[in-house]
């Protein structure tokens, strides 16, 4: 993004050689084509590798969505066999029939089938029946399903009934959203909001402040690539979907069964809504770079220029608010302003750095730029900028929610990196609006510059058809230039290519201060597609108020679980033989049933045997407990207990008392972070 672009100053140029000059060689011809793909290479190298290291750094599936409780709980072990199984979750979700299986310690499936939705006002639960006489032993419950903003989430948990078994179930670890298919799609998430900034961007460049920018071939290509970037991105995120959200095969991305299930989905619906405003921005595109660009009459121009303007706005709001339909602006908190702010918020993003890209292939390719046209542009993206800084603010606050969660969860994390994005690349615009400021404000002369361009186009023409044939099978021949030979037609055309684009690098870095703009300019595009990557890395992540929320609510223990929790508490009885160390062990550590581990050792290291110890657990934040256990022993100086039940998560008190006398004892207290 940049909030400033640049102009073009004047200089003169030598006149064309005689057609029968010596050939010039084929490095000089397509010297400057090959650099402008070296920099084009490079940003997209830089791209891709930062795509990939936050691809990389994701989880498989990242949850928008959060298991906040369930019942039975994850760990419970109970008399009888229940009814069914009731999952609760943070927001909304789609469950098919088959997200909610219950398997019993063989592995078989014990549940009815289809869940049922429970959901009431703002609390969203589902269960699913189980079959009568189930036996006793450990259950295994797997879910998955997609929240409301578009995104799988999955999970497993067990229970027991009459007391805990051994199990056949090895529960799969869940590729739900990740695996091949998930870089995949996080790749085209990427191109598609790139392809949009350059339709929709470069578009606005055009008709808001360089008409006559409709002609230059290089701000055509950019546009029309963005176009087709866009189409093929979202035929490619349809297609793999299906596979996205439920099994995270490759293979599943032709199974139409699986198509006709996502185009039935709100993000199926806002994809196809998406590839039926492209076909209309296909439309847009041929009048612009036709006969809009060709139009000589200033009234039919002018004409035909405000009905771009208001159609273009229209498609950009429109394929803008496919995004905002399926995705984070959809749910939670006033999601009726949260969506027209979020296409706001898209369509400043486009304005600013896709305006900025068709001004930096204007610098390096096209003929020179007015500097009123680059004054146009930092106005426009001055405004663009004073849109994302409000809409931004709205989306921080509603997404985050506090300050603490900007740095204690992932989202509110990679929102600081962003802003940080956003700073620097303003200050880079501050350069580029230094340079704009210093340019001469008289451009090179239109039809000079039109032939450098159609001499470099020729050029690239050339080298192309001698890369595949030799020589052009159909080169029209120069001034001067025999068309019998088409070698030496290739010969010829090559050398007056070669003279134009040292023409055109003459005029180009005869100006110092339009160098220190080009590089400027360029800085702002590498920064700007690093931006890019982030915010689309922010679209798949937990927003940072929903995770909070469902820490606070007992989170999805059983999909991400804590883990063993050891604690080692010093004690002194004050007796003979009373000082020593414990050791206390929960496992796995989370809320639910726990295995614990109580040893005593003295300062020696050798078991201390102690008459008597007891352990309580207190949760204060819920009122709850003190909840007493008192572990048998099973060996000199270890205690062991099955199914300690801490019914929550959250930092529980511990409290040990040890016992070596009949009138020496001591309690000691810890906290124990329980997940």
């Amino acid at each position: 993004m940049a909030t400033t672009a640049p102009a073009t100053a004047p200089s003169t140029a030598p006149a064309d050689a005689p057609a029968k000059a010596p050939a010039a060689p084929r490095t000089t011809a397509t010297a400057e084509p090959r650099r402008r793909r070296s920099a084009v290479t490079a940003l997209l190298l830089l791209a891709a590798a930062l795509l990939g290291s936050l691809l990389a750094g994701a989880s498989p599936a990242a949850a928008h969505a959060a298991l906040t409780g369930s019942d039975p709980k994850q760990g419970a072990v109970l008399d009888s066999a229940p009814k069914d199984v009731t999952l609760t979750f943070s927001e909304g979700v789609a469950l098919s029939d088959d997200s909610i299986r219950v398997l019993d310690p063989q592995g078989k499936r014990v549940d009815t089938g289809k869940p049922r939705d429970l959901s009431r006002g703002e609390v969203v639960s589902y269960a699913v029946g189980l079959h009568s006489g189930l036996p006793d032993g450990t259950f295994t419950v797997a879910w998955q399903a997609v929240s409301a903003d578009s995104h799988p989430v999955s999970g497993a948990f067990t229970f027991s009934i009459g007391a805990p078994s051994k199990t056949a179930v090895a529960v799969p670890e869940q590729e739900t959203g990740g695996g091949a298919v998930g870089i995949l799609y996080g790749i085209g998430r990427y191109a598609s909001y790139a392809g949009f900034v350059l339709l929709a961007g470069g578009g606005a460049f055009v008709l808001a402040c360089w008409p006559r920018g409709a002609s230059v071939r290089a701000v055509q290509r950019l546009v029309v690539q963005g176009w087709a970037v866009l189409t093929g991105s979202t035929i490619a995120l349809l297609l793999l979907r299906a596979p996205y959200t439920g099994s995270g095969r490759l293979a599943d991305v032709l199974d139409l069964g699986g198509l006709r299930a996502v185009l039935e989905t709100k993000p199926g619906v806002a994809l196809v809504s998406r590839l039926l405003l492209l076909a209309a921005a296909a439309l847009f595109v041929a009048v612009l770079f036709g006969t809009y660009a060709r139009s000589e009459d200033p009234r039919q121009r002018k004409d035909l220029g405000f009905g771009l303007g208001v159609g273009g706005a229209a498609l950009a709001a429109g394929t803008a608010a496919t995004w905002a339909f399926a995705e984070h602006a959809s749910t939670g908190l006033q999601p009726g302003v949260a969506m027209p702010v979020d296409v706001l918020h898209l369509l400043a993003v486009a304005a600013w750095l896709g305006g900025l890209a068709a001004l930096l292939v204007s610098l390096y390719r096209g003929p020179s730029i007015e500097r009123a046209a680059v004054r146009r542009f930092s106005r426009l993206a001055f405004g663009s900028v004073l849109v994302l800084a409000a809409t931004g603010l709205y989306q921080s606050w509603r997404q985050v929610g506090s300050w603490d969660a900007l740095t204690s969860t992932a989202y509110g994390r990679l929102l600081l990196v962003k802003v940080g994005l956003v700073g620097l690349l303003v200050g880079v615009a501050w350069i580029s609006r230094h340079w704009t400021a210093r340019l001469s404000a008289d451009p090179v002369p239109e039809t000079e510059a039109a032939e450098l361009v159609e001499g470099v186009e020729t050029a690239e023409l050339v080298e192309v058809a001698a890369e595949k044939a030799g020589a052009p099978e159909t080169a029209s021949a120069p001034d001067g230039a025999s068309g019998d030979d088409p070698r030496r037609a290739a010969q010829l055309a090559r050398q007056r290519a070669a003279q134009a684009a040292a023409r055109r690098k003459r005029l180009r870095d005869a100006d110092p201060e339009r160098s220190g703009l080009r590089r400027s300019v360029l800085a702002e595009a590498a920064v700007a597609v690093v931006l890019l990557a982030v915010t689309t890395a922010l679209t798949s992540t937990e927003p940072a108020r929903t995770e909070v929320r469902a820490r606070a609510a007992g989170g999805d223990s059983a999909a991400r679980p804590a883990g063993p929790v050891s604690v080692t508490v010093p004690f002194d009885t004050s007796g003979a033989g009373g000082k020593g160390t414990a050791n206390i062990q929960l496992d796995p550590g989370t809320s639910g049933g726990n295995t614990l581990h109580l040893v005593l050792t003295r300062p020696d290291g050798k078991p201390l045997d102690a008459p008597e110890v007891k352990l309580s657990f207190t949760l204060e934040s819920k009122k709850l407990g003190p909840l007493p256990v008192e572990p048998p022993r099973i060996a000199a100086g270890h205690w062991s207990a099955n199914g300690v039940q801490l019914p929550m998560p959250g930092k529980w008190t511990m409290s040990l008392t040890v016992r070596t006398s009949d009138i020496d004892q001591v309690t000691q207290t810890r906290n124990v972070k329980i997940g």
